[in-house]
């Protein structure tokens, strides 16, 4: 199993990472469209990195996080990673001018743009092809679990046939496809976890995130946990899942992501008492992930 970051210096050559990018788009589902409510296990400013500060030109933020990651990775090169909330969430007018400022450094290779598989269509998707031309262009649609009956009790506002569709118009236009999933939901049997790994080999992506399912401060999941506590896999078991996850995937799936992390004063489980790079090597050891 190729990991994400070989992927990237065999096709580059160079030491290639992500700088992500906060270009202040909201979320149909938080601001009435869908919902107000958000994701049962969302908190934005969870994931949202130190670099990323939406109060700050997209230039800015771009070499704040470039230089960050030369000086602790001795990155070389970059990809300008749309990430918080729905970043093809707004019309092609005011996307392509964020894009394609964020291309313009010499040093930047290519976009990834995360976003929800129901705010994307064909204007959009012609455009990135034409991008996809010339740079390194990655939409990663989330999916969060491949059970319909999850999705509509996280109220995530989409079904498992939305981000097929998603998938399916991507496809074949030269752009990358990359897809969240996340393991451990308490209602969902261990069989239905792993069905996952099916789903997503034959839509075709390229590039796959796994998370543990986490609790963080301010989403409605951590009100739900305070309240009545359920079970969350420890280290262990969520390595061992992921271990039977990977073996039923596509092994031409490039794994980009193995577990989630979250900043401490947010998280409230699970708590796993190891640092992210302990984590990491725990289940890298599990799952015999190549680097």
């Amino acid at each position: 199993m190729l990991s994400y970051g070989r992927f990237l210096r065999d096709k580059f050559g160079c030491r290639v990472y992500k700088v992500s990018l906060d270009a202040g788009f909201s979320c149909p589902n938080r601001d009435g469209s869908l919902s107000t409510a958000g994701c049962a296990y969302c908190n934005g400013d969870s994931f949202r990195p130190k670099t990323s500060d939406r109060k700050k030109p997209i230039e800015q933020q771009l070499a704040e996080g470039m230089d960050y990651l030369r000086r602790r990775y001795g990155a070389e090169k970059f990809i300008a990673y749309f990430q918080p909330a729905t970043n093809t969430y707004a019309p092609l007018a005011v996307l392509a001018p964020l894009y394609e400022r964020a291309l313009e450094h010499p040093d930047v290779v290519g976009l990834a743009v995360g976003t929800r598989p129901d705010c994307i269509d064909e204007e959009k998707l012609a455009w990135l092809q034409k991008l996809a031309a010339k740079y390194f262009i990655t939409v990663e649609y989330g999916l969060q679990s491949a059970s319909d009956e999850t999705l509509r009790r996280i109220n995530r506002g989409h079904d498992v046939t939305s981000w097929r569709n998603a998938v399916g118009m991507t496809r074949g236009r030269g752009i990358y496809i990359g897809t969240h999933l996340i393991l451990g939901f308490p209602w969902e049997s261990r069989e239905e976890m792993l069905s996952g790994a099916h789903i997503v080999s034959e839509a075709g992506i390229d590039f796959l995130k796994l998370h543990h399912l986490h609790i963080v401060r301010g989403s409605s999941l951590a009100e739900e946990y305070m309240n009545r506590p359920f079970h969350l896999p420890g280290l262990e078991e969520y390595a061992d899942l992921v271990t039977d996850f990977l073996a039923r995937l596509n092994p031409d799936i490039c794994i980009e992501r193995l577990f989630a992390t979250a900043p401490p004063d947010q998280l409230i489980a699970p708590v796993w008492g190891k640092s992210k790079a302990e984590i990491l090597r725990y289940i890298e050891k599990a799952v015999h992930v190549g680097d």
